[in-house]
């Protein structure tokens, strides 16, 4: 199982350079040939930034596509976790999204993050990037 970071999301969301690699592994996931799991909080924070950027109706699509993800689990964030990331923020030196994300990586016991964001290189859990990602047989 891999922990699926916001920026795979926004990718596709935002149509950015690296959308296709993306979308590839989401639909892996959305098929189930993957499993991941993404945190309350990266939905979150694409909620905030996509409202930002007066991007409603994609939300809107975006948050029921999530409904379809057979492979996708969304994970929860304690106050516990919360806690613990401001820990790692200090022992990993990440700020506090990326803490959160790594304390929650480390919880579920993840094989990978998959990420662009290079800020979780050197950590105990390897960063993936989508492209690397190939369905199970």
């Amino acid at each position: 199982m891999f922990l699926v970071d916001t920026n795979v999301f926004l990718e596709v969301l935002l149509s950015r350079p690296k959308k296709d690699e993306c979308e590839k592994l989401l639909n892996h996931l959305k098929e189930g040939k993957k499993s991941g799991v993404i945190t309350d909080f990266s939905i979150h924070s694409i909620l905030v930034i996509m409202e930002g950027l007066g991007k409603r109706r994609e939300l809107k699509i975006f948050l029921r596509s999530l409904l379809a993800y057979t492979g996708l689990s969304v994970y929860t964030t304690t106050l516990m976790d919360e806690l613990n990331a401001v820990e790692i923020s200090y022992e990993a030196n990440l700020d506090l999204d990326d803490a959160l994300q790594y304390g929650a990586a480390l919880t579920l016991k993840v094989d990978g993050i998959i990420s662009f964001d290079k800020h979780f290189d050197q950590l105990k859990i390897p960063r993936l990037e989508p492209s690397v990602i190939e369905p199970q047989k």
